[in-house]
Parts: C-alpha cells; structure tokens; sequence
C-alpha cells in the first residue's frame, strides 16, 4: 500500500516515525518548510531525507503542481495528519483508497478549529481521536478510527497534546493492518449530532480577572506549551501567562483585578469574580507591587 504523507507540525512528526519504524510504505511527503501559524511546526524534510523519500514543499496542496507531483507517486492512498488546509476534490479523488485525516475529537461532535485547545478551556473531562476519510467538508467523512481520551482537571495543553499521539499510534497499528488487507471500517457520521467549533483570536486569550477563577485557569491551561499561551494587558503590554493555580477565597468586598499577595519564587496572587487564582508562571520583566490592579 504506497503511501503520501501530508502533515507539518510535531504531532505529524511523531505518527510519521510511528509509520516509519512500522515499515510502511512511505512514497512521498510533503511539508512546510516554516509556519507563520502553526506553534508547533516541525519541517519533515530531514526525515524524509534520512529515509530516502522524495520530499516536496507545498504551501497549496492543491496546486497543479502539487497534483502533478503527487500523481507521480502513484499513492494508493494519503495520509493529511496536521495540516490547517482544506484538501479539495482534485487531491481528494486521486488516490484510489483516498485520504485519511485526523480530528482530536469526538466526531460528527466538535468539527471545526482549534480542536485541541477547545476541550480544555470549555472545561471537558474527555475528547476523542479520530482518523476518518477525508471529503470536501470539514471533518466530515466517514470515520475510520475513533477513541475515547480522558481529560483530567490537572491537564494542560502539553498533557493532551501527548496523550492524544500516544493513542493515535496505537490506532495506527490496529488500522494500517485493516487498510492493507482492504478489510475496514467506514462509519458515516451522524449529522444530527454536529456542531462546529470557531476560529480563536487575540481576545480569546485575553484574561479578564472578572471571569471566575476555574474559567481564568481552564484558559490558561488551554493555550500553555506547545500553544501561545493567555495574556493579560498591563500598562499597554501584553503579558504571557504560562500556568495559573486556583487560589482561595476573599471578602466579596474585594474588586476583580486586585493583586493580594507575591509569593518568593514571583507567583502573584489576583483577586477574581468568585475567589482568586495564582499566575505561577508568567513574562513579567518587573513584578508589580501587591495592592496594585490588572483592571
């Protein structure tokens, strides 16, 4: 079964190895040489030259040129695992088996943007990984592979990002095997059950210490490493929060945005809507004082 490989940030790196070390038959991959959005880039090129397979850049992968070099190859099928581009029909119907993508949720449910950053800071305590066939929808094909992943109150964005490669490699080893035999599933997707998830911007990550405290610590868990991480503004800075901790409770009598107390190791202590909540990891250059305020 020849194989297109499609996939430009760390977590296509990773099941990239898994096909590699699993001998399948990789007959070309193509990357990005850089990535003005994606975080968590990796260029698969090295790869791809330590394993003798033929490399290209395409930031359109639906190019002429692109069509023409896949076609080339002669894939029995693709595999698009982390790519932020909608494939079109051309691509789509080229290789006979078609192309496999990826979504880490629970499809039909949670379609759409930023899947893996969602989950967290709408507080759920599970998603899922799942490869399907990929159509001109968005995450809307036929599902080939779906698994159920926990998601505990102490995850951050770096605890799911892992545990979800770490399941979608044993996937990998339960459906190449299917596929390759031409014995697997194809379980159309319940479109009753749909809802799309939007694109993040600027001011969703933006810290409003008149939210409550679980809501501040879900966002700032939500888009820690390997993501972008939450902010707050302060004296016309943007200031990087990395981890938070919920803190204990105050008179009601205290305004959301007041800083209570600095620890040793230049933890800050804020007042929130229904308590208060610590930013233990920050990019502060110069701490500001106690009593001092964020709103």
């Amino acid at each position: 079964m020849k194989i297109i490989f499609i996939g430009c940030i760390e977590f296509s790196e990773q099941l990239l190895k898994k096909l590699l070390l699993e001998e399948a038959e990789i007959v070309g991959i193509i990357t990005k040489e850089e990535s003005k959005f994606n975080a968590d880039h990796v260029n698969l090129k090295p790869h791809a030259d330590v394993a003798k397979i033929p490399c290209g850049y395409f930031a359109d992968v639906n190019s002429s040129e692109c069509i023409s070099w896949v076609k080339s190859l002669k894939p029995d099928i693709i595999f698009c695992f982390g790519w932020s581009h909608l494939l079109k029909k051309k691509i789509l119907d080229l290789p006979p088996m078609g192309v496999v993508g990826y979504h880490p949720t629970a499809l039909p449910k949670n379609r759409g943007r930023h899947p893996s950053i969602w989950p967290l800071v709408l507080g759920l305590n599970e998603t899922a990984s799942t490869f399907f066939f990929m159509d001109e929808g968005a995450d809307s094909g036929d599902i080939l592979s779906q698994r159920e992943v926990p998601i505990t109150f102490d995850d951050d964005a770096s605890d799911l990002y892992y545990r979800l490669i770490k399941i979608a490699k044993k996937q990998i080893e339960e459906y190449v095997p299917q596929l390759e035999s031409g014995k697997y599933p194809r379980i159309k997707q319940d479109e009753t059950e749909v809802n799309y998830w939007r694109k993040r911007g600027g001011l969703d990550g933006k810290i409003d210490f008149r939210m409550h405290s679980e809501t501040i610590y879900n966002l700032v868990r939500g888009l820690t490493k390997p993501y972008v991480g939450a902010h707050i503004e302060y004296k016309g800075e943007d200031i990087k929060i990395w981890e938070s901790e919920i803190g204990p409770s105050f008179p009601p009598n205290l305004e959301p945005g007041k800083i209570l107390d600095k620890s040793d190791d230049d933890q800050l202590l804020v007042k929130t809507a229904d308590g208060s909540i610590w930013l233990k990891k920050h990019e502060f250059s110069t701490l500001p004082n106690v009593n001092n305020y964020f709103i």
